[in-house]
């Protein structure tokens, strides 16, 4: 039996996984579910699952910084990555992160089981044919690399969350930082980006897909 550990902050959303995977023929089971980092870290003390499947959008904490704390913790236990974002988004990152596999939510259920597996039984990175294909093209790029691609992770995600539309508090609560450190950031990104305004920012996440 595969033991998996399902961390999501939305109930539904975990009640929709362990539903697709709670089958006796398939031989894996959910043993634990947790809504947060501290939530799965306190979960990990007791159990030890075979896979964590993690999505990249979590409060606090998110996706990429929960990676990094396993592979410190636990550097042997598989990540298998949940996003509702396209691959081009988070793949390449998730997966220099430390992460086993990355996964659309659209597609969890014609992949994830066989994920599982992949990353598990065969213990091998799990690529869909669309994180193939954008692993392709960061290969292809790597001479002339995007401006984005220079950011840290932090970075990353504060220019996908700027270009969204909100505002510095709602970040700094989202990511649990302060709104002077947000302030840090985006000053940051736009010297390294050469831009001037969060406007100049938003129409270069819109021209690159990073933000729906």
């Amino acid at each position: 039996m595969i033991n998996v550990i399902v961390v999501d902050d939305h109930p539904l959303v975990r009640e929709g996984l362990k539903k697709i995977l709670t089958n006796e023929t398939l031989g894996i089971e959910v043993v634990a579910e947790a809504s947060n980092a501290i939530d799965l870290m306190e979960k990990l003390e007791t159990i030890v699952p075979d896979v964590v499947i993690l999505d990249i959008s979590m409060p606090g904490k998110t996706g990429l910084d929960i990676i990094k704390d396993l592979k410190q913790t636990h550097p042997n236990l598989p990540i298998l990555i949940l996003s509702m974002h396209p691959e081009e988004r988070f793949a390449v990152r998730v997966l220099k992160a430390g992460a086993s596999g990355y996964i659309n939510k659209n597609s969890v259920n014609e992949e994830l089981t066989k994920a599982i597996r992949v990353v598990v039984t065969e213990k091998r990175r799990f690529i869909s044919q669309a994180v193939g294909d954008q692993l392709a093209d960061f290969v292809l790029s790597d001479e002339h690399p995007t401006l984005h691609e220079s950011l840290s992770d932090r970075e990353y995600q504060v220019l996908c969350m700027i270009a969204t539309g909100k505002k510095i508090g709602a970040i700094a609560e989202e990511l649990s930082l302060s709104a002077q450190t947000i302030h840090t950031y985006r000053a940051r990104l736009k010297e390294k980006m050469n831009m001037k305004s969060n406007a100049e920012m938003i129409r270069y996440a819109i021209d690159q897909n990073l933000v729906d």
